[in-house]
């Protein structure tokens, strides 16, 4: 073997060698867990100190692209760069067309790093010690640049999307623990009487929601029955509707006139949303020595009073709660109550339900559903049925909420 071979065969070792070593630098970094910046510096620090490259750009996607590295270009240079039309353009190593965009005129090679079929990153070469593409030896180490971008890039989007799952671990856990506190807010038992008997259905469209039913006991034997529903869905509907929940049962420990008890809600929740927030209620008081219920319906769908073959919509009321400082209208209402009425209360996740036909249920279809000789059981049951067929047909798109009640 000639000296001349000799050496060339010696630096081909040399460089595999060296190559070698770095890659198991790369692993050892990623297994230390060292930061972006230092798995970055360790790829910069290849290009330029070991291959020569004097000037590159490593564009990364993380829901969008962004520059995460430079050499020789500053970052608002690099930005002007339309790196979606270079994606759309380049799915291998490549020489660039500059003709695709003039910005990238200044850069010759393009290596693509994709992973699951996604691309990660585009890094975009220039400046070989002053040789021409064509001729440099750049060209034989472009490979091993792509598979060292791979293996960095890849790495970080796996950290990313292992942070991304402990986050929505921990919001999980968060969310349970919202839903399990916020079943403390129901009624834990519910009337049960020779007089009086009551059932309640709850289907949040997430973990937490907006809708809130109760049934309080008062002064003189008295009930008060409560259905409301925040505007909007999720954790910022459930803690205005646990924060409403609690000032209604304290005012409601103070006050039966509905009418100055809707007045005194309304004040709270513009206190507690300031008009970002409105809140539709039903509100009644049962009492047992007059027979009869006065309610206030507040903006809420109308609650049903089935009175053998007669059913009444209590639509008495005022606008919802939250939007104006004094509330237009507020009149009550009152009926008189036979004995096996049946109030059915709702919120309009129910009735917004639809079919296969997109036709929602609407309160003429909860209507025709409840059989006036139906017992509260049998009504709850038919209800539920009714929920769980259009639930099969038609996403929940809101809360749903039922409060049943029968009067002996």
């Amino acid at each position: 073997m000639t000296d001349e071979k000799a050496n060339r065969v010696k630096g081909r070792l040399k460089l595999s060698n060296s190559k070698l070593n770095t890659l198991l630098d790369i692993t050892n970094a990623i297994n230390n867990n060292l930061s972006q910046e230092k798995l970055f510096f360790i790829l910069s620090n290849v290009l330029i100190k070991d291959l020569h490259i004097g000037k590159f750009v490593l564009f990364t996607y993380d829901s969008d692209w962004h520059v995460a590295l430079t050499e020789a270009i500053n970052v608002n240079e690099a930005e002007k760069v339309d790196i979606k039309k270079v994606v759309s353009k380049y799915q291998t190593i490549d020489v660039l067309n500059q003709e695709v965009d003039p910005v990238i005129s200044e850069f010759d090679i393009v290596i693509p790093v994709f992973h699951n079929n996604k691309p990660l990153a585009y890094l975009l070469l220039a400046d070989f010690e002053g040789e021409k593409i064509e001729i440099s030896p750049i060209i034989k180490h472009l490979r091993f640049i792509q598979t060292l971008s791979n293996i960095i890039v890849v790495a970080l989007e796996n950290k990313r999307l292992y942070r991304e799952y402990i986050n929505q671990i921990e919001v999980k856990k968060e969310l349970e623990l919202a839903q399990g506190m916020q079943s403390l807010l129901f009624p834990r038992s519910l009337p049960n009487t020779d007089k009086l008997h009551v059932k309640a259905y709850y289907a949040p469209h997430s973990e937490v929601g907006g809708d809130y039913y109760d049934v309080i006991k008062l002064k003189e034997g008295k009930t008060a029955f409560c259905i409301a529903d925040v505007s909007g869905k999720g954790m910022s509907a459930a803690l205005l509707m646990a924060n409403f929940q609690a000032n209604l049962r304290a005012l409601l420990s103070v006050t039966d006139d509905i009418e100055k008890l809707i007045t005194l809600c309304n004040k709270k929740v513009i206190e507690s949303a300031n008009y970002q927030k409105f809140i539709t209620l039903f509100v009644a008081i049962y009492d047992p020595n007059k027979n009869s219920i006065r309610y206030l319906n507040a903006g809420h769908q109308p609650a049903l009073l089935f009175q053998g073959e007669k059913v009444i919509e209590l639509k008495s009321g005022c606008t919802v709660l939250g939007m104006f400082d004094e509330l237009p209208h507020v009149q009550s209402g009152i009926v008189k109550i036979k004995k096996n009425s049946k109030l059915i209360c709702f919120t309009d996740g129910l009735t917004e339900l639809e079919d296969l036909n997109e036709k929602q249920l609407e309160v003429d279809g909860l209507k025709n559903l409840i059989h006036p000789l139906f017992t509260l059981e049998k009504i709850y049951e038919a209800v539920r049925i009714k929920i769980d067929d259009l639930k099969e047909s038609s996403s929940l798109k809101d809360d749903i909420t039922l409060l049943f009640a029968e009067f002996q």
